[in-house]
């Protein structure tokens, strides 16, 4: 026999439990949910401080401070501010709160959660232009060697190896799955997940498809590009005799510039990439990493040489795929717990694994329906982009 009554939080949780299995990206990467939004009197504005990993510099030899230089611990932090509103706004009748909660969720909410989900992915899949790392094969079918060569960058990089993700756009996942079938999980192992696209583990990833990934149309650069000056450092880049203005999301290399081992500082032989980002003009790219040749947060073999040049992957205003290697420190997202009003009909928020939701309903005497909405306040911010890699194919 049906329910007859709906309660406030009975949807609110079926709401993000929907909610919650829709978002494969976001579901997968670090969630900080934060209370102090919610207190009154203790709020903390829009912005969160995601505190990032101190770096040291190794003595050798007895003499305290390896002759002098002893390490600051240096408390070092990104913003993240939470500050985007997405809802859905309902509108339902006193017939449809007699259903029972299942076919309410079927009917209503389903869809409702998977239209703002959707756009809550696709906000945060926006971040794929802070990360610099990038697998090489566009216009070419993804294979597992092209998976396996972005393991190795996130291994070289010494990312964690619990949480690791392979999140593929549709078109690499035709590309994996037909030639790796055989690989991935029994269906009884993929059914006991809660996560839309899950395909199943290998290679040390779990697999997720999403249709929600988007292409990156590389900028009109054309070889040219050269370092206009030697000793650079820092987020700035100075160039010179190039034509077409990179994009932001453009991924470079500098020729002899190479990255180094995050520990022990020496050279691994291996370009390091960079990615660039707003405002690039043809003189000046905005760059990161920024070049750091020294020190704790050295990042490079030393600094691009005069006249060296600049290297562009791909082909120039050509667009190619991305997917996504990633552990889940390489981003963060945060929601916040939205003010509950007085005198509405009734109204719940309730907080799922990290993400906070508010649902509010009026009754509409004249028509005899209840005005509703769900809202979410989220905010994301990639914290270590060090931690994934771009997978370019076709």
């Amino acid at each position: 026999m049906p329910n007859t009554i709906l309660t406030a939080t009975a949807v609110t949780r079926e709401a993000l439990r929907v909610l919650h299995q829709k978002l494969n990206f976001v579901g997968t990467i670090t969630r900080d949910y934060d209370d102090r939004f919610a207190q009154t009197g203790a709020k903390v504005g829009d912005t969160l401080k995601v505190r990032l990993p101190n770096q040291y510099v190794v003595r050798t030899g007895a003499p305290l401070g390896n002759g002098g230089t002893l390490n600051d611990t240096t408390e070092s932090s990104v913003d993240l501010k939470v500050q985007t509103q997405k809802g859905v706004d309902l509108n339902f009748t006193s017939v449809d709160l007699t259903m029972a909660l299942d076919d309410f969720s079927e009917r209503i909410l389903e869809p409702a959660m998977s239209v703002l989900a959707a756009n809550i992915e696709a906000d945060a899949m926006t971040m794929y232009k802070d990360v610099y790392n990038q697998v090489d094969n566009q216009g070419a079918a993804a294979t597992l060697t092209h998976v396996l060569r972005g393991r190795k960058i996130l291994v070289d990089n010494l990312a964690p190896l619990n949480g690791r993700t392979c999140n593929l756009n549709t078109q690499d996942n035709l590309d994996l799955v037909d030639g790796l079938k055989g690989l991935f999980n029994d269906k009884a192992t993929i059914s006991k997940q809660n996560r839309e696209g899950y395909m199943g583990r290998t290679a040390g990833f779990d697999f997720l498809e999403n249709t929600l990934w988007p292409s990156h149309t590389r900028g009109p650069s054309n070889a040219g590009f050269i370092v206009n000056g030697a000793g650079q450092s820092g987020a700035t880049l100075t160039v010179s005799t190039g034509t077409g203005i990179p994009v932001a999301g453009d991924v470079i290399t500098i020729t002899g510039v190479f990255r180094v081992h995050p520990e022990t500082k020496q050279s691994t032989g291996q370009p390091q990439p960079f990615v660039i980002g707003a405002g690039a003009t043809l003189t000046s790219f905005p760059i990161s990493p920024a070049i750091v040749t020294s020190g704790a947060g050295q990042n490079v073999s030393g600094s691009p040489a005069a006249s060296a040049p600049v290297i562009f992957p791909g082909t120039a205003s050509t667009p190619y795929g991305i997917s996504m290697a990633y552990q889940k420190g390489a981003f963060a997202f945060a929601t916040a717990d939205m003010m509950m009003p007085n005198g509405v009909d009734f109204g719940s928020r309730e907080v799922f694994d990290g993400v906070s939701m508010r649902i509010l309903r009026q009754y509409d005497i004249n028509s005899d329906k209840f005005p509703c909405r769900l809202d979410v306040l989220y905010g994301f911010k990639t914290i270590r982009p060090q931690l994934a890699c771009r997978l370019a194919n076709k």
